[in-house]
């Protein structure tokens, strides 16, 4: 069958080159695709119970209950928290226009501790949804203030902007470890922050469906983020409304990094890694990067998941440790390569 030009135009194939790069990036997303699912049915059969595909088959209800009330969500909940915290770091990154800006390393994470800490004290027997409520108002205000900061920084040195993210989050962690301590609250608040999916069961983990609003708002608004990083008057020349896009940026990375520490708790690095492999790879045109982003950030949690589980197997690395050392030792080939 021939394609005229129309059909090229549908398929954004205005020539036989533009064609090419149309095709090898739909092959390029869907062997991510399949690789994100190969890591998530593996993600299904590794773990202390010996489950296998036979199992399943033959119907064992045994093995079968483990499936459905552990395995499947725990893969579901890291799939989720994989590509909304490797979005949330883009969003930052593209809000102020700086490659070493995530979660990480603006103080996003300790504001979410100080948030789910107010709400245990202030609501002790409250639910998961108020505990993350409380974290999400404190992530929104304390992204907010880290936005007012770098606004206001004359000098937007690329490890400038991250160092004083860093401190940020420094003072914030310093507030929250001191109201734990004089509240008798260490214990809970570590429990909470050490990143692990290993407790996760059916009833516990759909609170994380809440950041699929957010990743999908993200990607409608993908280009007007890298807009707004370009400065207040240069968005407005273009005709946006500078304090709207930011506000639903910053909604977008509060609701979604909120939830996932309410789930699993704190995992670092993964929105600073991931966004920047990408871009590397890809690119920096934020439309057509943000499906690699989400795909890579998935695989790339599901695959430091399975590590976790088997390297000391019977027993289990929490993934927070797992992700923050392969994603410390990248960090830091990031800031030497750009050094």
């Amino acid at each position: 069958m021939s394609l005229n030009k129309n059909s090229f135009k549908a398929y954004h194939c205005n020539d036989s080159v533009n064609c090419f790069k149309y095709w090898a990036k739909e092959l390029k997303t869907t062997l991510l695709i399949f690789v994100l699912l190969f890591f998530s049915i593996l993600s299904l059969f590794v773990g202390v119970a010996d489950i296998s595909i036979s199992d399943i088959l033959l119907w064992d209800m045994d093995k079968i209950s483990i499936v459905s009330l552990s395995r499947i969500p725990r893969t579901i909940s890291l799939i989720l928290a994989g590509i909304g915290l490797s979005v949330c770091g883009l969003i930052m990154q593209q809000m102020t226009q700086n490659k070493f800006v995530s979660p990480t390393t603006a103080g996003t994470l300790e504001a979410a501790k100080v948030g789910l800490l107010a709400g245990m004290f202030l609501i002790p027997a409250s639910s998961m949804l108020v505990k993350g409520a409380f974290a999400f108002c404190f992530t929104f205000l304390g992204s907010l203030l880290f936005l007012f900061i770098t606004e206001r920084i004359r000098f937007r040195n690329v490890i400038f902007i991250p160092l004083v993210g860093l401190m940020f989050g420094g003072i914030l962690n310093s507030i929250a470890t001191f109201f734990a301590v004089n509240h008798n609250l260490v214990q809970d608040m570590n429990a909470w922050m050490m990143g692990d999916f290993s407790g996760i069961l059916q009833g516990q983990y759909e609170l994380i469906y809440v950041s699929l609003p957010a990743i999908i708002v993200t990607y409608l608004y993908a280009n007007k983020f890298a807009v707004v990083g370009m400065g207040r008057d240069f968005s407005k020349n273009l005709g946006l409304n500078y304090k709207a896009v930011m506000n639903i940026g910053v909604l977008c990375v509060s609701l979604t990094v909120s939830t996932v520490i309410i789930i699993a708790g704190s995992i670092t690095f993964l929105g600073l890694v991931v966004p920047n492999i990408v871009s590397m790879v890809y690119g920096d045109n934020i439309k057509k990067t943000l499906p690699f982003v989400a795909l890579w950030g998935a695989i790339f949690l599901l695959i430091c998941d399975i590590i976790g589980r088997v390297i000391i197997f019977p027993f289990e690395v929490p993934i927070g440790m797992v992700v923050g050392f392969i994603g410390g030792i990248l960090f830091l080939l990031l800031l030497l390569r750009k050094k």
